[in-house]
């Protein structure tokens, strides 16, 4: 299951909240600029401010990411010493903690033997160290952050009149947040996405209200 999952890297709820989170931190400083008598070199600071944050926080997620995974892996690792080694009924005890609440709910003592009887086939990994594949997912991680700044700042760019370039990029990030949303509710299998995405529009404008009320 962990291999499955580092295959797919990151998935969509991960990928999603990372490209939530740049756009939000990327939005609320552009949202501190004063188009009424922004200059150009104003507006290349607040660009350059919000590249940088999301530089920054784009390599703590990262790092963060890397730091969970480990200690995943080492508790796996010391799970799965303690089953093999365990009697029967204590390693039934022992794996049925670690399911999801709802996945223990539907878990009898057959599908409990399985999962021990497949422990004891396998072999315990000697590391539990990091791999390849977790410093990629770590490396999407990171991109993901920064990428999602880039459609804050293009408009501004593009565009020479800072007060319309900060109305194209507020539709352009209230859009995001839409299709992120949106993203979210098919991944959930929602009836209607186009609600959740909605919804997220509504959170995401009120997130950075907040965080710009609070001084962020």
């Amino acid at each position: 299951m962990e291999s499955a999952q580092r295959r797919r890297m990151l998935d969509p709820i991960d990928r999603i909240s990372e490209i939530l989170f740049g756009l939000i931190m990327a939005v609320t400083i552009v949202g501190s600029l004063s188009v009424a008598d922004a200059g150009r070199n104003e507006v290349r600071s607040i660009m350059g401010a919000a590249l940088g944050c999301n530089l920054a926080w784009g390599l703590v997620d990262a790092v963060m990411y890397l730091v969970r995974a480990l200690t995943e892996r080492t508790r796996n690792r010391s799970l799965a010493r303690q089953v093999t080694g365990a009697e029967t009924a204590t390693a039934h005890r022992l794996i049925g903690e670690t399911l999801p609440e709802h996945v223990a709910a539907i878990t009898g003592p057959d599908e409990l033997e399985g999962m021990r009887r497949r422990l004891l086939a396998s072999s315990v990994p000697d590391s539990a160290g990091l791999r390849a594949e977790d410093y990629l997912a770590a490396l999407g991680v990171f991109l993901l952050v920064v990428l999602a700044t880039f459609p804050v700042v293009v408009p501004f760019l593009l565009i020479g009149e800072p007060a319309l370039a900060m109305r194209v990029s507020r539709v352009v990030s209230l859009g995001m947040l839409f299709v992120a949303g949106y993203a979210l509710g098919r991944y959930a299998g929602h009836p209607h996405p186009a609600r959740t995405g909605l919804l997220m529009l509504l959170l995401g404008a009120a997130l950075v209200v907040a965080v710009m009320a609070l001084g962020g």
